[in-house]
């Protein structure tokens, strides 16, 4: 009996003309792709500057700073005020502000003080920063000793470089901070872009869409049917993910929640559509299952949930930024810890906006009313 049950499942997998694709397909995506896209390593950090000494020393330190690796120079500004809109922007990840007499105080002996600000949204992220350009920071201290010192002489009275740390938006680099946000954007996303992606399959099974096919409903009529139901769904699920927050880990939006309800009500348009193609052309659970599992699986590893994803390879932040879960991560997570507004979002709203019109026009498209 088991040898030809066995038989039935092999023969049953094999006529099934997703099924086999997907059986290797899948494999080589998930262990030839995201190992290199989904990597912990932090690098390329974003680095802003704020000389305000201008002297030899201070920008032999900034040169030894660009030249480990670690971080690329993109912010020179005059001021900490204007570094820091830099940093909300999105434009650097970490500030380091040089102060006045800086040389001159080294040389005199009287010690200097350096302020390191990171931007904390990502706890870890800063918190790597950090350590990489204090170490940086005392190597090139170091140097400074056996170059001031007279040989033989104590090293007692030699000028060291202490550092000032702040951690914006993040205070204490508590990852739920970091973490609360892009779980409710998952939560969202699965929950939102699973069960449209199955709820017309079902009917393909139990027989509905064949009264609904004869039936005089526009296509387009059909698939806004689908996708109000759900857009409630997303609303309720948004308002107790947020209450949650408030009540378990006394996180509030630094911002509006009218921003993050709009760019959601484009969002949640913009899953329910993804799923709704997918069901158009699965045939069975079980193909919009997988279709489902793998798609999700893909947009999650490259949203910048666990990793940044300017840390990712450069073609690999190409495939994210045809991600709408990366784009949404980015709201939340700016709308809660940097208080951004709409105008501050206005990149994220329009790719937004171009995924709910691309993928629900395809929705419609996808959809037939025949079986042929």
């Amino acid at each position: 009996m088991i040898r030809y049950l066995l038989r039935k499942e092999f023969k049953q997998l094999m006529r099934n003309p997703f099924i086999p694709k997907m059986l290797i397909g899948f494999p080589l995506m998930v262990l030839l792709v995201l190992p290199w896209a989904a990597s912990y390593e932090i690098k390329n950090l974003n680095l802003s500057v704020v000389d305000n000494d201008h002297s030899p020393y201070s920008r032999r330190l900034t040169e030894k700073i660009t030249s480990s690796g670690y971080f690329l120079l993109t912010d020179k500004s005059a001021g900490f005020k204007q570094a820091l809109e830099a940093v909300e922007e999105n434009r650097a990840d970490i500030i380091l502000e040089i102060p006045p007499r800086f040389e001159k105080d080294l040389v005199t002996g009287r010690g200097t003080k350096l302020m390191i600000a990171p931007n904390a949204v990502n706890g870890m992220k800063a918190g790597v920063g950090m350590t990489y350009l204090a170490s940086i920071v005392g190597d090139f201290n170091s140097e400074l000793v056996r170059e001031i010192a007279p040989a033989g002489s104590s090293t007692a009275s030699v000028p060291t470089i202490q550092i000032d740390s702040q951690f914006k938006f993040n205070p204490h680099l508590n990852y739920r901070v970091y973490m609360v946000p892009a779980l409710i954007v998952l939560i969202l996303t699965l929950l939102c872009g699973f069960l449209p992606g199955v709820s017309i399959v079902m009917e393909k099974e139990i027989g509905t869409m064949e009264q609904i096919n004869v039936s005089p409903v526009p296509k387009a009529m059909f698939i806004l049917a689908k996708l109000i139901p759900f857009w409630i769904i997303g609303f309720f699920i948004l308002t107790v993910g947020s209450i949650i927050a408030w009540a378990a880990y006394g996180l509030v939006p630094a911002g509006h929640y009218y921003t993050i309800y709009l760019f959601a009500t484009v969002y949640i348009i913009t899953v329910s559509g993804l799923g709704l193609i997918i069901s158009n052309y699965a045939q069975t659970m079980q193909q919009a299952m997988f279709i489902v599992f793998f798609f999700m699986l893909i947009f999650i590893m490259l949203s910048g949930l666990y990793t940044p994803v300017e840390s990712m390879p450069e073609w690999a932040k190409w495939v994210a930024a045809f991600n709408p879960l990366k784009h949404f991560m980015v709201v939340m997570r700016s709308v809660f810890l940097k208080g951004s507004s709409l105008a501050d979002l206005s990149v994220e709203m329009y790719a937004l906006l171009g995924f709910a019109v691309f993928f629900n026009s395809w929705a419609v498209i996808s959809y037939r009313k025949t079986n042929n």
